[in-house]
């Protein structure tokens, strides 16, 4: 089955949309250049407990990765088993589009949110930082809510982001939470709480948005580091 899927993927990927994408993924090797639509039509029909023992082993292409990373977000299984499977992806994180779509793919129902953030604690403090990273984008993407944003916030503040792709998923996590409680965010910014490089780019990311007003993006422009 795992040499089936592998051939499969080489029928669906396109040479020119490889190189293409290649260049917009520092650290991704093996890409065969299949899109991601393609790739989430896929694994939805993959998304079954025969699926995944489909997929496991060592993977040779990037797109190999993504797709063991999306059967795991469509799989109708309980939020604690998608938690034990996560457990497991998380080691095989080495580049930020896996990372991301990742994230986008899996769904918790309410109930679960408790425990998914207890599950993300040891990743926000890792050190790692594909780790980091996970942990950053899965709490602005799951957790920018009223129950959580005090502890969001404080989160971003103790993850590590001196690797650049850490320090890009708490700027974009800051960016988040400031389009959408920039009361409980502006103190942060202006307190100047992250390094230069994370500053910087959160600000970046917040102008970047239709959502702040025109004031608000020259005066944030004005204490950048």
């Amino acid at each position: 089955m795992k040499e089936y899927i592998r051939e499969k993927l080489k029928t669906m990927g396109e040479e020119k949309y490889s190189k293409f994408s290649s260049a917009l993924v520092p650290g991704a090797e093996n890409m065969l250049g299949v899109r991601l639509p393609e790739l989430r039509k896929y694994a939805k029909m993959l998304a079954s407990d025969e699926g995944v023992k489909a997929l496991e082993g060592g993977d040779v292409y990037f797109e190999e990765t993504m797709l063991r990373g999306m059967v795991i977000g469509y799989l109708k299984i309980s939020p604690e088993e998608r938690l034990e499977l996560v457990k497991g992806f998380v080691p095989r994180i080495d580049n930020w589009s896996i990372c991301d779509s990742f994230v986008c793919t899996m769904k918790f129902p309410k109930k679960a949110m408790p425990a998914v953030w207890d599950f993300l604690q040891p990743y926000i403090h890792s050190g790692k930082e594909f780790e980091q990273r996970f942990a950053a984008v899965m709490m602005l993407n799951k957790f920018v809510n009223d129950e959580y944003i005090d502890r969001v916030l404080s989160a971003y503040r103790e993850i590590n982001t001196d690797a650049y792709y850490s320090s890009m998923g708490v700027a974009w996590g800051i960016a988040e939470c400031f389009i959408k409680f920039p009361e409980k965010t502006r103190p942060l910014i202006e307190g100047k709480c992250f390094d230069p490089q994370t500053h910087n780019k959160a600000i970046g990311k917040i102008c970047d948005s239709f959502r702040v007003s025109a004031e608000e993006k020259t005066y944030l422009r004005q204490i950048k580091l």
